[in-house]
């Protein structure tokens, strides 16, 4: 019987357009027009909050603690590609810091999500590269485990398969898949659009939501007839 194997070199990666148009999207509107799914638990946030990445998904799996898989990932990702990084949510142990996040961007790689620790918060504030993680631990990790490269992963919650489309700023992180990746471009062209025209109304002082009275009759709380 044929098996994958643990280290998948080669993958399909969604279109560099596609990121670059998702790259000028908020997280949030890529996650509404994608069916409010796809987004990470919230404890994977940005190192600091102006910090965005887009990119296409290079997925590692690593036991809790361990780091060797991520530093193959890092000698086999691409220019442009986001490391994710399921490291099943552990805090006791961080997996990268300054040196290693330095080497990713060197590489070129577009940013890094650890669904667990790192630890040099304060470095790579400094180094200017897109970093997401679930916490910091001062505590040094291992080299021993073997984990996996480029096979489907769960980080923050969310399945993600190599390739597919990853976004995240202050808001956090959201996973489309690339299949999906490029109609959901001109959805959130139409969500930018109409989420303006709302502001603008807001401004003029409309500040009623068309849409709430007819969900409050639906769900019970208003009668037929009757209005807030």
């Amino acid at each position: 019987m044929n098996q994958l194997p643990e280290v998948i070199r080669d993958i399909e990666r969604v279109s560099a357009d596609v990121v670059a148009k998702a790259g000028t999207f908020q997280a949030a509107i890529l996650a509404d027009v994608a069916g409010r799914r796809g987004t990470m638990h919230s404890r994977v946030a940005p190192v600091h909050q102006d910090m965005k990445v887009a990119g296409a998904a290079f997925t590692v799996e690593v036991r809790p603690g361990d780091n060797l898989m991520i530093h193959a990932a890092i000698a086999l990702a691409k220019p442009g590609d986001v490391l994710v990084i399921d490291g099943k949510g552990d805090q006791t142990a961080a997996l990268m810091g300054t040196l290693m996040l330095s080497a990713c961007k060197k590489v070129g790689l577009a940013g890094v999500i650890v669904d667990g620790a790192i630890r040099d918060k304060l470095e790579i504030l400094d180094l200017g590269f897109p970093v997401f993680s679930a916490g910091f631990n001062p505590a040094g990790p291992t080299k021993y485990v073997p984990g996996r490269i480029n096979h489907p992963i769960s980080a923050g919650g969310v399945t993600v398969s190599p390739g597919d489309l990853v976004v995240g700023d202050a808001d956090g992180v959201v996973v489309i898949e690339r299949e999906k990746a490029s109609a959901m471009m001109t959805l959130a062209d139409k969500k930018v659009v109409d989420e303006a025209a709302r502001i603008e109304a807001i401004a003029r002082g409309d500040t009623a939501s068309k849409w709430l009275p007819a969900a409050l009759r639906a769900a019970g709380v208003l009668k037929e007839g009757e209005s807030l």
